[in-house]
């Protein structure tokens, strides 16, 4: 078994916050796709309910250490206390280990262009 944790997660908004949520979440992510330990940091939003977007966090680390060193870290709290009263129903989350291979593929060579 591969090493590594996922994080998935998936947040309910209201339509018209959308906007409003993604000004608040991009100063996160980019610190945290900076943090040695993430490997892959990917967001989906849903085409029939705009409000609902989820992402997937690849961790070269455990889910002890992404609760313990990773979560606290000081960057989140203005980015919790502006999008949490944003949801319209509690965040979903959870922790998965990667299989790796034989199931491990990827067609791309880097980030998508043209997106």
């Amino acid at each position: 078994m591969a090493s590594g944790t996922s994080l998935h997660v998936t947040i309910y908004i209201a339509p018209e916050s959308v906007d409003k949520f993604f000004e608040h979440f991009k100063p996160v992510y980019d610190r945290v796709i900076a943090e040695p330990k993430c490997r892959f940091f990917e967001v989906y939003q849903s085409s029939e309910d705009p409000g609902t977007i989820s992402w997937v966090e690849d961790w070269d680390a455990t889910e002890e250490w992404i609760w313990q060193e990773q979560i606290p870290k000081d960057y989140y709290k203005p980015y919790f206390a502006a999008t949490e009263p944003m949801f319209v129903k509690p965040r979903e989350f959870k922790f998965v280990k990667r299989v790796g291979l034989p199931y491990l593929m990827s067609k791309d060579s880097g980030v998508y262009e043209g997106v």
